[in-house]
C-alpha cells in the first residue's frame, strides 16, 4: 500500500490516499488553499511558489484564493493532475518536497479552518427512505408514511446558503412561532425541540448552462467532492410552519459542514451499489453501475463537562436516491448549477433505531429519551451540548476520513 514519507497515524482520516482540499489560515495571514495529510496541512500556495506545479501549466494563483471555487473551475483534468503531483511529492522516497517541509507543512493545531467554497446556492434533498418513512409515520398515517411522489423523484427544497457555517462555529438556539398542543394559538419562544440531521453534501464542480440538463451518466463529472453536513433543525417551529410550502425558519438559522472536501477520486475504492428502487423510475433517473459509496457515519452528543455519547451509527450507502439521480433531477427542467453550489443528502437513517440520523427519530418525537454518559437524558439538543458528526470509509487496511463537523449550542440571543 502506498505510504508517505511523513509519519501518519494508522487510524488517521488523512492518509496519502485521501488528500482532501480545504481553506486555512495561520496567525494574521490570509486564508488560502491547503491539503490535509496526517496531522498537517500542505500549503499549496507555498508549494506552488517553490515551483512544484510549474510544468503542469495551470494558474497557480488559485491556491492563494480564500475559496476553492477558482481551483475547482479549472476542471476535472486539472484536479487529476494536481492530485497526481501531490501524491508524487508526498509518497515514500526521495521527494524534493522534503527540503521545504518546514516551510510548506503546517501543523493542523496551528491553523484556523474556513468555509472551503463560496456557496452560491444550496439544495437539501430528502433521500433516505427510512427517514422519510419514520417521519411520515410520526406525523401522518403509518400505513401511508410516504407521500405518493416519494418513490418517483428525489424530493428536495432550496435552503439558505448564507447560514451554512464551518465546523467549530457556535450555534445559538433559534426562536420562532410554534403551536404547543395545549395552546389554541401559536406562541413565540426559543425552540424547545432543537435537532441535528446527519447528512452528507456534495459540491458542484462544473457549471451547466441554463436550459441544459445533466444526465445520470454524466453527473459525477459535475461533482468535485463531499463534506459532512449537519442540517440543524427546530422541530417545533417546523411542525407549525411547514404546511404548505415546507421548511423555512426551522432550517435557515444554521447548517454546518466539515472543513475538508474529500474528492471523488479518493472515494473510488469504496464505490458500492445503491438500494433497489421500486417501482421503476422514469428514464431520466435510470442509471448503470455503482453510484454510491460505503461511508460510515456516526453522531455523538457531548453535554457540557461530560464525556461524549455516540447516539447514531449510519451509512451513506443507505440513501434510496443517489447523487447522480439527485443532480439529474435537479437539472431536468434546465436549472443551471454553478461551481460551489452545495447539495445535501437529507437525513441519513438506516433500518435499525441506532442508525436513525436525527433526535426526532432516535427519541421518537421525544417519547423515548436518550441517556447520556453523565446520567442526564435528552429528548432533543439542550443548551451547551456539543454535537459531533464523523465519517470515514474503511476497507482492506485503507481508511479515508472526513474529519468531523462539531458545533456547540448556546442559548438564544436576547438582543
Amino acid at each position: 500500500m502506498l505510504q508517505s514519507w511523513l509519519k501518519i497515524a494508522e487510524n488517521s482520516d488523512f492518509p496519502i490516499q485521501n488528500l482532501p482540499y480545504g481553506i486555512f489560515s495561520i496567525a494574521d495571514k490570509k486564508p488560502r488553499v491547503g491539503v490535509a495529510i496526517g496531522d498537517f496541512i500542505l500549503d499549496l500556495k507555498k508549494t506552488a511558489k517553490y515551483g512544484f506545479f510549474k510544468d503542469l501549466k495551470i494558474d497557480t494563483a488559485v491556491f492563494g484564493a480564500k475559496y476553492l471555487n477558482d481551483f475547482i473551475a479549472l476542471g476535472k483534468p486539472t484536479w487529476h493532475k494536481v492530485r497526481q503531483r501531490l501524491t508524487e511529492l508526498l509518497k515514500e522516497g526521495n521527494s524534493p518536497l522534503k527540503l521545504y517541509a518546514e516551510k510548506v507543512l503546517i501543523p493542523m493545531s496551528e491553523a484556523t479552518m474556513h468555509l472551503p467554497v463560496k456557496i452560491g446556492d444550496y439544495t437539501d434533498f430528502y433521500s433516505s427512505i427510512e427517514h422519510a418513512t419514520n417521519v411520515g409515520s410520526m406525523f401522518r398515517d403509518p400505513q401511508n408514511a410516504l407521500l405518493p411522489n416519494w418513490r418517483h423523484l428525489p424530493v428536495a427544497y432550496h435552503g439558505r446558503a448564507s447560514s451554512i457555517v464551518i465546523s467549530g462555529t457556535k450555534i445559538h438556539r433559534p426562536s420562532g412561532q410554534s403551536k404547543p398542543a395545549h395552546s389554541e394559538v401559536p406562541i413565540f419562544q426559543p425552540s424547545h425541540s432543537l435537532d441535528f440531521e446527519l447528512e452528507v453534501a456534495f459540491i458542484v464542480g462544473k457549471d451547466n448552462e441554463l436550459g441544459k440538463k445533466i444526465s445520470t451518466e454524466n453527473a459525477e463529472n459535475h461533482i468535485f467532492g463531499l463534506v459532512l453536513f449537519n442540517d440543524w433543525s427546530a422541530r417545533d417551529i417546523q411542525a407549525w410552519e411547514y404546511v404548505p410550502l415546507g421548511p423555512f425558519l426551522a432550517k435557515n438559522f444554521a447548517s454546518a459542514i466539515s472543513p475538508w472536501v474529500v474528492t471523488m477520486e479518493a472515494l473510488e475504492p469504496f464505490r458500492c451499489a445503491s438500494p433497489q428502487q421500486e417501482p421503476e423510475v422514469l428514464p431520466y433517473l435510470q442509471y448503470e453501475g455503482d453510484k454510491t459509496f460505503d461511508i460510515k457515519l456516526e453522531v455523538a452528543i457531548k453535554p457540557q463537562n461530560a464525556e461524549e455519547k455516540t447516539v447514531c451509527q449510519s451509512n451513506f450507502k443507505y440513501l434510496y436516491w443517489n447523487m447522480s439521480q439527485q443532480l439529474a433531477h435537479h437539472t431536468i427542467n434546465g436549472c443551471n448549477m454553478q461551481v460551489g453550489d452545495m447539495c445535501a443528502s437529507g437525513t441519513i437513517s438506516g433500518a435499525t433505531p441506532d442508525s436513525y440520523g436525527s433526535m426526532l427519530e432516535l427519541t421518537w418525537r421525544g417519547t423515548q429519551p436518550l441517556e447520556m454518559n453523565d446520567g442526564s437524558t435528552r429528548k432533543f439538543i439542550e443548551d451547551y451540548d456539543t454535537v459531533i458528526m464523523r465519517g470515514f470509509c474503511q476497507k482492506d487496511g485503507l481508511r479515508i476520513g472526513f474529519g468531523e463537523v462539531c458545533n456547540k449550542v448556546l442559548p438564544t440571543k436576547t438582543d
